[in-house]
């Protein structure tokens, strides 16, 4: 399962970025490694009705486009680690509604009109 790039130039970042991390199972693959760098088998664990070609597939994707980085350690049996170099350095994710700052506050709970 290749992704094709569309062709010509990006309009704008996010059109860039929405091709890069768009699909299904990118985001939430990328949300599972904002937490902590994992392995293959906890990822597969962590996102339930992804199947081995499809999160094998993405992951070479994302490898590819630089969002995420796999480490693969000299040792018998092999271990593999992937980690996203996005990843927030406390224990819960930047993204997280309970991470504090300005991600805190959902845009989708204030009332129409106020900023």
């Amino acid at each position: 399962m290749v992704t094709t790039r569309r062709p010509g130039a990006y309009v704008c970042g996010i059109d860039a970025a929405m091709d890069v991390i768009g699909g299904k199972w990118k985001v939430l693959i990328l949300w599972e490694l904002g937490v902590k760098p994992c392995r293959f088998g906890e990822l597969r664990r962590g996102l339930p009705g992804v199947t081995e070609k499809v999160l094998a597939s993405h992951l070479r994707e994302l490898e590819a486009d630089g969002i995420v980085h796999r480490e693969t350690y000299d040792e018998v049996p092999p271990r593999v680690s992937t980690r996203s170099p996005l990843a927030a350095p406390r224990s819960t994710p930047r993204w997280s509604p309970s991470g504090g700052g300005a991600a805190s506050t959902c845009w989708a709970r204030r009332p129409r009109g106020s900023r």
